[in-house]
């Protein structure tokens, strides 16, 4: 599991029928002192994650097929849950 923060959405006029119905994010990954760390990823979010948001992020190949419902889908990341709300750093900054 990893932490990373919601940079921007992505949308895909094509795409594998598992994708059906997920909203598609773009998630910075971060490190420990939540700095940029790595490429930006593509995921699959069921939480209504926004730009801003730090989230948990799962790539365990058998947790996403689960969420899914496909076996041979492509998606390997996917949110599991929100750490911080983008709305909540401003109130408290």
């Amino acid at each position: 599991m990893l932490t990373g923060r919601v940079i921007g959405r992505a949308t895909a006029t094509a795409k594998h029928p598992s994708l059906a119905g997920w909203r598609l994010l773009l998630v910075q990954t971060l490190d420990i002192q939540g700095n940029a760390d790595g490429f930006p990823e593509l995921v699959i979010d069921q939480m209504g994650c926004g730009k801003g948001d730090i989230v948990l992020l799962t790539s365990d190949g058998a947790t996403v097929q689960e969420m899914v419902g496909f076996d041979n889908t492509p998606v390997r990341w996917a949110t599991l849950g929100v750490v911080d709300h983008e709305s909540s750093n401003k109130k408290s900054k």
